[in-house]
C-alpha cells in the first residue's frame, strides 16, 4: 500500500468513528492502539541484565514516567519496557516499603534512590 492510500484509509476510519464515542474519544482510543502496537514490535534488548551507569539512570530519571517515555527509553537503552518501569517505581518507593520488602541492601535500588535524591525529585 502506498503512503497516500494508507493515510486516506486511516482518515476514513477516523472520520467513520466508533459507535457511541466522541471524536476526542476516538482519537484517544486510536493513540492507545498505536502505542500498544508499537510496544508489541520487536526491538533490541541486548543490554538486558547489564548494570546501569549513573549517567544512564540520570537520563531515565530526567523523563516523566509516561508509558510513551518508558517505551522510548527502553528502545534507546536497548532494555526491556519493564526495566524502565521498575526504575521509576524504585525511585518513588519509600524507605519503609523497601525495608518491608527486604531490599534495603540492594545496590541497584540504592543507586536509583541516591540519584533520585541528587536530582531533587519530589514524590
Amino acid at each position: 500500500m502506498k503512503k497516500k492510500e494508507y493515510k486516506d484509509r486511516l482518515i476514513e476510519l477516523l472520520n467513520e468513528g466508533i459507535e457511541e464515542l466522541t471524536t476526542d474519544q476516538v482519537i484517544h482510543k486510536t493513540k492507545l492502539l498505536i502505542f500498544e502496537y508499537e510496544k508489541k514490535q520487536a526491538y533490541s534488548t541486548e543490554n538486558k541484565g547489564r548494570p546501569w551507569t549513573d549517567e544512564e539512570l540520570r537520563v531515565v530519571l530526567s523523563f516523566a514516567p509516561t508509558k510513551e517515555n518508558i517505551l522510548k527509553l527502553a528502545k534507546g537503552f536497548k532494555r526491556s519496557y519493564g526495566s524502565i518501569e521498575q526504575i521509576f517505581r524504585w525511585a518513588v518507593t519509600t524507605d519503609v516499603e523497601i525495608i518491608n520488602k527486604g531490599r534495603e541492601d540492594d545496590s541497584f535500588i540504592k543507586q536509583i534512590r541516591r540519584l533520585y535524591k541528587e536530582m531533587g525529585w519530589k514524590a
